[in-house]
């Protein structure tokens, strides 16, 4: 525990001082009652002296009470502060989005992308100012449209000016979402030119999957894989680095004809994919044949509740037991004595 304003401390010096002026008036009082106690004869004399005595203690009782009550008030005049942990959620989460042309099938209407652009528009919304929320699109290659942020409309414009475009890279996908989150954890990173050999980077020692906290990765896809890298090895990355990947497959196994170009593509949803990427980094796949579907996707995700210590002001606190200790005295010597001291 610290304090704002430690120097009151010292207005405690009085709680000694206090307690040797309260023995020393007992044990004069206690020497008077001695002087005069040999006036009074018989059990009217032992009678007297037994509830002397019991008035003496219920005194001594009154007296600790008080003290007790004026030492937390001097305590809380100090403002005391405490460490505690204050459960809050908070997070990254990237949602990454296929946007390659096959996300442009009617098996999940109106059509793959545009219910996954409105249940992610929905997510977004629904999100604390403590959740940063980036973008990252990929087709035949991956790139961030907004990096993680907590402004909302910025967000949400993100999301609605994406369209489908070429192929289909799940791998660079994972690719980007992880630059885009070392990007915003490392914000101090120099992108300039320079004539100097480089250095290489070295590779971060592996972490448990899952380990990242709460940063997370959406990654919405159909799942079919066409361009290099190895979406397995992209997301055995992303494990290494602890970020879990949730994935979530838009399609039905079954699949749909798609005319794009004059051309005639049958496009069908990868599960396996998705759910192999899922289990290498500790995340979860989801299945999404509707936009019902997909709203239950996002509410079951693992919002992270992390217990953040953060130092907050407890004046409060001593100030409000300060006044239940002076009022159960002040109550007890109404019932002992019948009056407030």
């Amino acid at each position: 525990m610290s304090f704002i304003w430690p120097v009151m401390l010292v207005l405690l010096w009085w709680v000694p001082l206090g307690i040797l002026i309260y023995v020393l008036l007992q044990l004069r009082r206690r020497g008077l009652a001695a002087r005069f106690g040999s006036f009074v004869a018989g059990q009217t004399t032992g009678g007297r002296q037994a509830g002397g005595r019991q008035a003496s203690r219920r005194q001594t009782v009154l007296a600790g009470v008080f003290l007790i009550g004026l030492i937390i008030l001097t305590v809380a005049l100090a403002r005391p502060q405490a460490v505690v942990s204050v459960p809050r959620v908070e997070g990254t989460v990237i949602l990454a989005f296929d946007v390659s042309g096959s996300m442009g099938a009617d098996d999940v209407k109106p059509t793959r992308m545009d219910a996954a652009k409105a249940a992610a528009m929905d997510f977004v919304q629904h999100q604390p100012a403590t959740v940063e929320v980036g973008v990252v699109a990929f087709s035949d290659s991956g790139f961030a449209v907004q990096p993680p942020s907590n402004d909302q409309n910025a967000i949400l414009s993100a999301i609605s000016r994406l369209t489908p475009q070429r192929g289909t890279s799940v791998g660079q996908g994972i690719l980007a979402s992880l630059d885009a989150i070392n990007s915003f954890e490392n914000p101090d990173q120099t992108n300039f030119y320079s004539n100097a050999t480089p250095v290489p980077t070295a590779t971060p020692a592996p972490v448990p999957p899952g380990s990242h906290g709460s940063t997370v990765i959406v990654l919405m896809s159909d799942g079919e894989n066409n361009e290099n890298p190895d979406p397995l090895a992209a997301a055995q990355a992303a494990a290494d680095r602890g970020v879990r990947i949730f994935t979530v497959g838009l399609g039905s196994p079954q699949g749909t004809t798609l005319h794009v170009n004059g051309f005639t593509v049958h496009t069908q949803l990868d599960e396996a994919t998705l759910q192999q990427i899922a289990q290498i980094t500790a995340g979860s796949y989801f299945n999404a044949q509707n936009i019902n579907d997909l709203h239950t996707v996002y509410d079951r995700l693992d919002e992270q509740l992390i217990v953040k210590p953060e130092k907050m002001e407890v004046t409060s606190i001593f100030a409000g037991a300060s006044i239940l200790v002076l009022l159960m005295g002040g109550l007890l010597s109404l019932w002992w004595f019948g009056r407030v001291p």
